[in-house]
């Protein structure tokens, strides 16, 4: 019982390491007009298991009414430094996508998709 215990734990270890990694400030990409926004990302309130994103600064014409609306929600930690299983929210078209993400130092990048088609976006570490 003890070596399944410990098996357990170290097959969690790696998820839990992402969860705390992918924690900050994030830039969008900006768009062809120059928009772009913050996302605070990190644990979803009620469950610590998952990751959300919420939008905390719009900027270069973004619309402003979107700060503090979620973007990203309930992502799941896939091995070391990838997420899937989640949602996000792409304020451009006001559209809801099946979401992944995966970070490579300061750089993540997040992808949405309907059906077989997908598009997404590098977003870069603010703090």
């Amino acid at each position: 019982m003890k070596k399944i215990i410990a098996i357990t734990a170290l097959v969690a270890l790696p998820l839990t390491v992402s969860a705390q990694e992918i924690n900050g400030t994030w830039q969008t990409a900006v768009s062809d007009d120059g928009a772009y926004l913050h996302v605070e990302i990190g644990a979803c309130d009620g469950n610590a298991a998952l990751v959300c994103g919420t939008i905390t600064a719009a900027f270069a014409g973004a619309t402003a009414d979107n700060i503090g609306k979620p973007i990203i929600w309930d992502m799941q930690a896939r091995g070391e430094n990838r997420w899937r299983r989640g949602q996000i929210w792409a304020p451009d078209d006001d559209k809801t996508y099946r979401a992944s993400m995966s970070l490579n130092g300061d750089s993540l990048e997040v992808e949405g998709c309907v059906a077989v088609f997908c598009r997404g976006q590098v977003w870069t570490r603010v703090n």
